[in-house]
């Protein structure tokens, strides 16, 4: 897959485009993007995705409170797994908001990125204030020489649905229907950053995670299985997500002790598979007590691993 981080770079071959957001790139969104490759063979046209960065609401609604399954990095990794020609990241301006119905189509859709079959949904709407909707576009397609065609409201519904109770799964910790509905396990990326290596003093080395992107949809606080790849090889653990109480944490912090790995990780940017949910983040009245909860959390989390992985 080639990544365009405009649609002026694009190759301009002839293309079947699908056009959306994307987020989480779950299984109703690889259903459409497996229909765009399939006609993108039949017809030997381009197979391109057309998607926006940032979000709109982003930019338009100066949301600075929405999240996000997928950062754009992401984004971009999950759907160049997707067997895809061509990905084409549009950035997302006030100035493109604007642009009426008719120029985005002649513009971007035409000009840029030489659509000769767009999959789209049969509620979608685009141009100013969004007032043009897929009629409008089947009616630029005979003056253009496009050809539109319409994802099934079942589709949709299932995108809407899939995307949906991901979000709100995740955020109430609930991993296994948030995979299910994803294809595969949720994840996270970030820089391993210094802590303040209490996890040390109790036998239980943490590597701390900070990610840079504030959109991030991260999981309720508490402790969950995790898997990442470090040094080519698959290594299992455990996470914290939470405010660390029983020593008075005030900031949510990501601390991962990984099984059976000694090696200082400070500096590394690595990819946090979430498998499962163990338990709710708690204080407790010591280090000690701490620490044997540590231990069972660890027994828990080894036979969820022998038995799911």
């Amino acid at each position: 897959m080639k990544l365009y981080d405009n649609q002026k770079s694009y190759s301009k071959l002839p293309s079947v485009i699908t056009i959306g957001t994307f987020d989480g790139v779950h299984i109703g969104h690889q259903k459409i993007i497996e229909r765009l490759v399939k006609v993108g063979e039949k017809k030997s046209l381009e197979s391109v995705v057309l998607t926006f960065f940032p979000h709109p609401r982003m930019v338009l609604q100066k949301d600075a409170n929405i999240k996000l399954l997928n950062t754009i990095d992401e984004r971009k990794e999950l759907l160049s797994k997707l067997n895809l020609k061509a990905l084409v990241v549009k950035t997302f301006t006030e100035d493109f908001a604007n642009l009426s119905a008719r120029a985005y189509v002649k513009s971007i859709l035409v000009d840029e990125l030489n659509a000769k079959h767009i999959i789209i949904g049969y509620d979608h709407h685009f141009g100013k204030n969004r007032s043009a909707n897929i009629n409008d576009l089947k009616t630029f397609g005979k003056e253009f020489g496009f050809e539109v065609e319409e994802i099934s409201a079942q589709d949709i519904k299932d995108v809407s649905v899939s995307s949906t109770k991901i979000r709100n799964a995740i955020a109430n910790g609930n991993l296994l229907t948030a995979n299910l509905y994803l294809g595969s396990p949720y994840f996270i990326t970030g820089t391993v950053i210094k802590g303040r290596g209490l996890g040390k003093q109790i036998q239980f080395p943490t590597a701390n995670i900070h990610i840079k992107e504030a959109y991030k949809l991260i999981p309720k606080h508490g402790v969950y299985v995790v898997k990442s790849s470090i040094n080519n090889s698959t290594v299992y653990g455990m996470m914290n997500i939470g405010t660390n109480p029983t020593v008075n944490g005030i900031k949510q912090s990501i601390e991962i002790h990984f099984f059976n790995l000694n090696q200082d990780l400070y500096g590394e940017h690595l990819k946090i598979h979430i498998l499962n949910r163990l338990r709710d983040e708690h204080k407790f009245g010591s280090l000690e007590l701490l620490q044997e909860q540590l231990k069972l959390d660890q027994k828990q989390a080894l036979n969820y691993i022998t038995d799911h992985e």
